[in-house]
């Protein structure tokens, strides 16, 4: 049976379809029972499983459309983020922002709420003008910005059909210049995080939760000349040209130190090799800004637990939007991620320490990544998490679309 990209979850659907048109979907949703979306996989948990079929999406690909006036382009849902990215540049325009993997689909990725970086930047989703989708009747559906049921489903998870097409905003083509600094100590970076996160137009801090240092910050500056001058210095940070970056081979990230295409260096990794480290397990959760050294303090004061089975924390900041289930509904974010080892048991024993020690900032977690959040706790943290509800089941009064993860998670019943 098939497994998540990084091999952590078998799914246990009875069968998979695998769709490359509208009509696959319509036929295979029409053919009854309870169905669900997979895309590329990049969930860390039972999500996207069902006891009925699977219908797989990856191979609804391009359909590209692109509307100048409007400043949009249409996309088939199973096209890679890196892939519209390239079609998009060849033509000089641009997405406001990337994940830190090129290899998701633009489906999954705006269903879940997965997100870059950038104190100004809205998750991928909020790009989103609007969804086409095959409905539980077997017909397709379109929802457009400004409709009533727009801010429940762009973040849908999956919970009210199978989205076959997506029309997304546009801005022409950037440059952008990436640089690590190194020597940021917490006692800087807690007393004035703001001027890291806003050091570019996409800064990452990534730490393995040392006592004094937070390991690296990388910095995406968008720059109007390859000739720009970028700082030296970041608090009491320097840059420094010599060190890699922190995710691997430098054959598989993006280009340090030199200016590029948007496309080349918004995401961590390139669309032409083997993204991240695979055999692991992943989780993020979504604290206020406004409370961000609050919130670092109390999982720092957990790191000797989390650090032996740490690969790396990675923290990114997003803008405020209002899409009902997006981390970042109504007020801007720190993201904490953590990428695990893969040791199953030993993750789930520190995951409810950490959750723990961030409830008094209303953590919300990531959608598509590891967490123990049951339904009365996902509502304490979204606020519509019952009105999004409502409209799933309204649109799918039967339960085609539904699953043990989103029944246990409180958005379907």
């Amino acid at each position: 049976m098939a497994r998540n990209w990084a091999g952590t979850y078998e799914y246990t659907a009875a069968r998979i379809v695998e769709a490359t048109t509208e009509e696959d979907v319509r036929r295979a949703v029409a053919a009854g029972g309870r169905v669900h979306a997979l895309g590329t996989g990049h969930s860390f948990t039972d999500l996207p499983d069902t006891t009925g079929t699977l219908i797989g999406v990856r191979g609804l690909e391009g359909g590209f459309a692109l509307d100048e006036d409007a400043r949009t382009v249409t996309v088939a849902s199973g096209t890679r983020y890196g892939t519209l990215a390239m079609w998009l540049d060849a033509r000089g325009w641009a997405l406001h922002n990337m994940g830190s993997l090129p290899h998701i689909s633009v489906g999954g990725a705006t269903a879940t709420s997965t997100h870059g970086s950038g104190d100004g930047n809205g998750v991928l989703s909020t790009a989103v003008r609007s969804i086409r989708y095959i409905g539980a009747d077997g017909d397709a559906h379109e929802v457009r910005r400004g409709d009533a049921d727009f801010d429940a489903l762009v973040v849908g998870v999956g919970a009210y059909g199978i989205v076959v097409a997506l029309t997304l905003d546009v801005r022409p083509s950037f440059r952008v210049r990436q640089d690590i600094y190194t020597g940021v100590s917490w006692d800087a970076a807690l007393a004035d995080l703001a001027a890291l996160t806003s050091a570019g137009y996409s800064v990452s801090i990534f730490t393995r939760w040392e006592s004094h240092s937070v390991d690296l910050v990388w910095v995406k500056s968008l720059i109007e000349a390859d000739t720009a001058v970028v700082a030296d210095d970041l608090l009491d940070g320097r840059r420094d040209p010599a060190v890699h970056s922190p995710l691997g081979e430098e054959f598989i990230v993006t280009d340090l130190g030199t200016p590029g295409s948007w496309t080349q260096r918004l995401p961590h990794f390139r669309l032409d090799s083997e993204p991240s480290f695979g055999d692991e397990i992943q989780s993020e959760y979504f604290v206020p800004r406004a409370d961000a050294p609050a919130a670092l303090n109390a999982v720092r004061a957990l790191a000797d637990r989390i650090r032996p089975l740490l690969i790396w924390s990675e923290l990114r900041t997003a803008a405020a939007d209002d899409l009902w289930l997006s981390p970042a509904y109504e007020r801007d974010v720190l993201a904490i991620h953590f990428t695990w080892r893969n040791a199953p048991d030993a993750v789930a024993a520190v995951i409810p320490a950490i959750e723990d020690a961030l409830a008094p900032f209303a953590a919300r977690p990531h959608w598509a990544k590891f967490h123990t959040f049951d339904a009365a706790a996902l509502r304490r943290v979204h606020p519509r998490l019952a009105d999004a509800r409502a409209v799933f089941e309204r649109l799918d009064p039967d339960g085609r679309f539904t699953n043990a993860h989103l029944e246990r998670v409180g958005l379907r019943s």
